[in-house]
């Protein structure tokens, strides 16, 4: 199991890259300036008030995007203030500039990002648009992670991770799930984001996606065997399953009243352990444990259900002697 990264930073160029094309950002200095530079906080700044002199609470960490009210504030200045106003904050130690609704740059801004090596872009959107789309971009990049020994599958909509030993028949058992036409989302690791602090999203590296290890068989590719719906990128994690053979338990639950979960970045996930001895049909009772848990999930509990009917019959029984 790898350590969680709970504080991932970005650097502009990595932002470039990724989201260019859905921000529609186009960089206005030249030879990749400043793309060395880290995104420190996911979210982006509207430096109204540093470029009126204010910098006490001057959030520094964050991309700073300009829209028609700071260029408005600019336009009105003498050219003279214009650039000291640019270099105060382009001095500072901020990730880049963003001017947004395809304004007109001024000249004295890119003459003193050239000077601190600072990238400075342009975007044609509506600059609350874009920040709105900046925001949700930066928030998945800066999500914390965490990588999980485990396959993934989407059963009716319930993302479960079956875990186990080595061995003890993990593959197999999805294999299973599979031929059902439930999809594969990762094969024996899978890496996890906590988006928002609520949802953990669970998917499989590039590399291996859509392939899975089979002892004794090799790797295969499960889109060519069982078509383009048995592969599923990513997926919410709904329940952790774990497979142990019958033997390690000490205590099997016979009623289910008892709630268990599993931890993966300081969110909890329901969990259940699933002995495991020849013979039993681990798909069956992993597609049977989705199940039960998407009705728990709308509010429907069988085993308390069935608790509840044991009490009322018995109460019942000693009225009536």
């Amino acid at each position: 199991m790898n350590s969680p990264e709970k504080h991932p930073t970005l650097t502009v160029g990595e932002f470039y890259s990724r989201h260019s094309e859905a921000l529609q950002m186009k960089a206005l200095t030249e030879d990749q300036i400043g793309f060395n530079r880290r995104i420190r906080e996911p979210t982006v700044n509207r430096p109204g008030l540093a470029l009126c002199g204010f910098f006490s609470y001057f959030a520094d960490k964050r991309i700073q995007v300009l829209g028609s009210a700071e260029l408005a504030y600019l336009k009105s200045l003498p050219g003279k203030d214009v650039g000291h106003r640019c270099a105060a904050m382009c001095e500072r130690n901020i990730p880049c500039v963003i001017v947004a609704r395809h304004h007109r740059v001024p000249d004295e801004l890119l003459s003193v990002a050239r000077e601190n090596g600072l990238a400075v872009f342009t975007t044609p959107m509506v600059t609350m648009r874009f920040i709105n789309a900046a925001t949700l971009a930066l928030e998945f990049d800066f999500a914390p992670r965490k990588s999980e020994y485990g396959s993934m599958v989407d059963i009716q909509g319930m993302g479960v991770m079956v875990r186990g030993s080595s061995g003890i028949g993990k593959s197999e058992c999805v294999i299973g799930l599979i031929e059902r036409g439930y999809s594969l989302v990762s094969d024996d690791m899978t890496h996890f984001r906590a988006i928002e602090g609520r949802n953990l999203m669970g998917t499989s590296s590039e590399l291996t996606c859509g392939y899975m290890e089979v002892r004794g068989l090799g790797v295969i590719n499960v889109t060519a065997m069982f078509g383009i719906g048995a592969v599923r990128r990513e997926k919410r994690l709904d329940l952790v399953v774990t497979l142990k053979e019958w033997g390690e338990i000490e205590e099997i639950d016979r009623t289910g009243l008892e709630n268990e979960y599993y931890e993966i970045l300081d969110l909890f996930v329901p969990h259940v352990t699933i002995p495991v001895r020849t013979g039993r049909d681990l798909a069956r009772l992993v597609e049977v444990a989705a199940l039960d848990q998407k009705l728990k999930s709308a509010g429907q509990n069988s085993a308390m259900e069935f608790n509840e009917r044991l009490l009322a019959s018995m109460q019942k029984k000693k009225k009536e002697s």
